[in-house]
């Protein structure tokens, strides 16, 4: 029998074309003859669908007629099961299918965030991918960059602060920003895909920078720019239990950063891709990186170590910034849906993307083994000898 897989893609973030690319290409990765692939699409405004049309992009160019071709549905548990059912239902309508395991490839906002995640515990459904902490944590860079620093893990200087803030606090921000030295980098704390982005390299072009990046997120990351930029990126997949880290990748760019324009719409051609495998994107790429072995081993471990400490789990990318003239490693971010879940960085270690999608299944259904061997819950009723009268609170009457 099949195992039944529905891929999750879509969503209100701003990577939500994104999103549909990479879990088409996942589709097609997957491995017809082991799973039934039911794809659920989530619209911007947060409604699910479902129905083969949703694997075709052609039928993305005209949204309104698509959705008017597929149901919208709703997940729902019965007898330990999880069903899929439409939302408009007949006397006779029956459950469209059942999902034995879920795949979330959804980038960004409400999705690679811990949201989704938190709606497939409570489901109870196994799903590939990190968990509701770990995905929590990794979306936001603040949190990330806290646990990081804790974990004596090599980061560019950099503080934190929230938008709305900032013309109250003006003179502050403005020494901080002084002391760390432009250029700085200015980030949403919860958006990917460079979307937000701004370099400053004055106190002018940071003042404006924080309205327009604050635009996008209420936390605004700032950071010292890392001089003679080399981007260098790893993926891990696995568990706390066993992980490995995939081929490493340099990635090209036009400008002073990797831009959304360079990921996704062809903005860089000074670099050939050579994995030698189509990307989701059109970003200029090279596999394996140029980079010493020396300097390959301490990425790899470096990326192994950010992977645990965010307790992490299925496929990531941990992005690295090198500094191109000392050669100084510093972890800039993690990935927990990377885009085209980096199959490029596993096919030259000889896990192809079929061979990766069977992994995160496998990751999936482990992880949810071993939770239910865990205690959540005690087989007891506090309420059975519970009266109102007379008590007065849950910890009993005060002497």
């Amino acid at each position: 029998m099949k195992i039944k897989v529905a891929v999750f893609f879509g969503g209100e973030s701003v990577e939500h074309e994104v999103s549909i690319i990479s879990a088409k290409q996942a589709m097609e990765a997957l491995d017809p003859e082991k799973y039934e692939i039911i794809p659920i699409y989530i619209s911007k405004s947060r409604d699910f669908y479902c129905g083969e049309e949703l694997r075709d992009l052609s039928q993305y160019k005209d949204m309104k007629a698509l959705l008017a071709k597929v149901p919208q549905v709703s997940l729902i548990k019965r007898e330990q099961k999880v069903y899929i059912e439409p939302v408009k239902r007949g006397l006779f309508t029956k459950p469209i299918n059942t999902i034995d395991v879920a795949i979330p490839v959804v980038h960004g906002t409400n999705g690679e965030d811990g949201t989704l995640q938190g709606y497939l515990e409570m489901l109870k459904l196994p799903y590939a991918g990190c968990d509701v902490i770990a995905a929590g944590v990794g979306q936001d860079k603040v949190m990330m960059k806290h646990i990081l620093e804790n974990s004596k893990i090599p980061m560019t200087p950099w503080f934190w602060l929230y938008a709305h803030e900032f013309d109250s606090k003006k003179d502050e921000y403005i020494k901080k920003a002084k002391k760390l030295g432009y250029p700085l980098v200015l980030k949403p704390a919860c958006l990917g895909s460079s979307v937000g982005i701004v370099i400053a390299h004055n106190e002018e072009e940071f003042v404006a920078g924080i309205e327009e990046t604050g635009s996008f997120d209420f936390k605004v990351v700032v950071e010292k720019m890392v001089p003679n930029l080399r981007e260098i990126n790893a993926s891990v997949l696995g568990s706390c239990f066993s992980a490995q880290v995939g081929e490493l990748e340099e990635v090209a760019k036009n400008d002073e950063i990797l831009s959304y324009k360079d990921k996704y719409q062809g903005g860089s051609k000074s670099t050939k891709d050579t994995s030698g495998s189509k990307g989701m994107a059109s970003t200029s790429r090279i596999v394996p990186a140029p980079v010493s072995e020396e300097e390959t081993k301490k990425i790899k471990e470096l990326a192994l170590d950010v992977f645990k400490v965010l307790g992490s789990s299925g496929v990531c990318r941990i992005d690295f910034m090198m500094d191109g003239e000392t050669h100084k490693i510093m972890v800039n971010e993690i990935n927990t849906i990377p885009g085209s879940l980096a199959f490029y960085l596993w096919s030259p270690m000889g896990i192809d993307f079929t061979k990766l999608m069977d992994e995160l299944v496998k990751v999936a259904l482990d992880r949810h083994r071993r939770k239910e061997k865990m205690t959540f819950s005690y087989d007891t009723n506090l309420l059975e000898n519970y009266s109102e009268s007379g008590s007065k609170g849950s910890k009993g009457a005060k002497r």
